[in-house]
């Protein structure tokens, strides 16, 4: 190339600033896409690659190692109660034939989650502040509605940019199916938290007008549902509940649901199955929640050092449209003839503090399909835009450099963002266009050992060769 330090090469126009210009350009898209539906329209699933079937493997795979980290509730009449609550809402013709489940975590936050096909966890916090069933019904049925609307995998779907092989979640995160291991991303902090547990607005609010509708055949009143939220986002100030991290406000909550209301035939909601005092009191009575097992094992399988900089030979691997060389005391993980690698050496990958794999040094390589963009500029700016939404704290240092690499057009681009090791990160992005899509291969090391690497990373872009 060879490939700049793009860290020290700033310009006039910000790469934050051109992707602001871009989002805007995406998200009026999508607003637009979403202000075409009216109250009382029928709601389905957006774009995904998964079917419902990997939506069901995926949410038992994922729930089994979430029962293994939390400090499951061991009272029987509360996990009853909560099971009875939710079978009666999954009963109801809208919320599909999706094998659910229902767990109360003894967690003293305000928070609750479902996972894809059906898991559905609730913290014990929840319970304790609803002022009535009707307004722990209604979590409950909006989580019911994202599984519906299976938003966690089609989220997923959406930064395909980062489907990297079975082999390397499996190498980081135990022996776990193929499902799993291709949600649980490795790489710049990308985890099956980031993909599944966090929604849009626009997500939010169809899962408002769904589970107003499921609540509606279950007997109780949907406005509780908004009454609660808005409850929970007047008493939040600086530090709102996780519930409201995880579940962002779409708007006038209470006017959403009473125009979804107004659009359908009235109910009757009185049902009460009068065991909600005496949960309320069980509750009360709960020992102190038990710390996440996963900081212990976090703390155990982090590396007390970063790898050294890689000396001596390199050796070739041939994926599925391209080869290029790596250090030869490095591992590769997904294998040949494979779209999709990472390179790094034995401690290069590490357990994140969420329990999930993230690599700290070393190197991904596959291809982003975009969405809105075909050109090399704005579809690298898709990917970064990408990157970012499932990772906040990534930040893009400075506008972007032409290069070429094997014959063909590229773009460099430095990124900076917190390490697994601790402090800070620098990662080196470079994108290729190609026919297969957009190829990108993201350079990674923590700020103190970048230098050292960066011969490795300019001589592993020097080797690239296309098929």
């Amino acid at each position: 190339m060879p490939v700049p330090d793009p860290v020290q090469q700033f310009a006039t126009m910000s790469v934050n600033t051109m992707l602001k210009k871009i989002a805007l350009v995406v998200l009026a898209l999508l607003h637009f896409s979403c202000a075409t539906r009216e109250p009382g329209d029928p709601i389905k699933p957006g774009y995904n690659v998964y079917s419902p079937e990997q939506d069901i493997e995926l949410g038992r795979e994922v729930a089994a190692e979430v029962r293994k980290q939390v400090d499951i509730v061991k009272d029987e009449n509360l996990q009853r109660y909560v099971r009875d609550l939710g079978a009666r809402l999954a009963a109801q013709p809208q919320a599909g034939e999706y094998p659910y489940e229902f767990t109360l975590i003894n967690e003293d936050s305000i928070n609750a989650f479902a996972l894809p096909g059906g898991p559905i966890f609730l913290h014990s916090g929840l319970l304790d502040q609803a002022d009535s069933e009707g307004q722990l019904v209604g979590v409950m049925a909006h989580e019911i509605s994202h599984v519906v609307l299976r938003h966690g995998t089609s989220q997923a779907s959406r930064a395909q940019m980062v489907q990297l092989p079975a082999a390397i979640a499996g190498a980081v995160l135990g022996q776990q199916g193929a499902v799993l291991a291709t949600a649980g991303q490795i790489g710049l902090g990308l985890g099956v938290n980031a993909l599944i547990m966090k929604y849009s607005r626009s997500a939010e609010k169809e899962a408002d007008a769904l589970g107003a509708r499921i609540m509606a055949g279950a007997g109780f009143n949907p406005i509780e549902m908004a009454t609660f939220f808005q409850k929970l986002e007047a008493q939040g100030g600086s530090r709102p509940p996780a519930l409201l991290s995880s579940h962002p406000s779409p708007g006038n909550r209470v006017r959403l649901v009473e125009a979804e209301m107004a659009a359908i035939p009235a109910g009757d909601y009185t049902y009460a199955s009068g065991r909600f005092p005496n949960a309320k009191r069980l509750v009360a009575g709960l020992p102190p929640p038990k710390a996440p097992a996963h900081q212990e094992v976090a703390a155990a399988a982090a590396p007390r050092s970063t790898p050294s900089a890689p000396t001596g030979a390199f050796q070739r691997i041939n994926g599925s449209t391209f080869s290029m060389e790596y250090p030869s005391g490095w591992k590769s993980y997904g294998g040949q003839s494979s779209d999709t690698l990472t390179l790094a050496p034995e401690n290069g990958i590490v357990r994140t503090q969420g329990g999930s794999g993230g690599i700290g040094y070393g190197a991904v390589l596959s291809y982003y399909r975009p969405q809105h963009s075909r050109d090399l500029l704005n579809g690298t700016w898709e990917l970064l835009q990408q990157l970012q939404e499932v990772n906040p704290k990534l930040r893009a240092a400075v506008q972007p450099r032409n290069v070429r690499i094997a014959g063909s057009s590229g773009m460099v681009v430095g990124l900076t963002g917190p390490s697994p090791y601790g402090g800070t990160e620098r990662n080196l992005l470079l994108t290729v266009a190609r026919p297969q899509g957009l190829f990108y291969m993201i350079f990674i090391a923590p700020e103190n050992q970048y230098n050292k690497l960066q011969p490795a990373f300019e001589r592993m872009a020097n080797s690239i060769r296309f098929r």
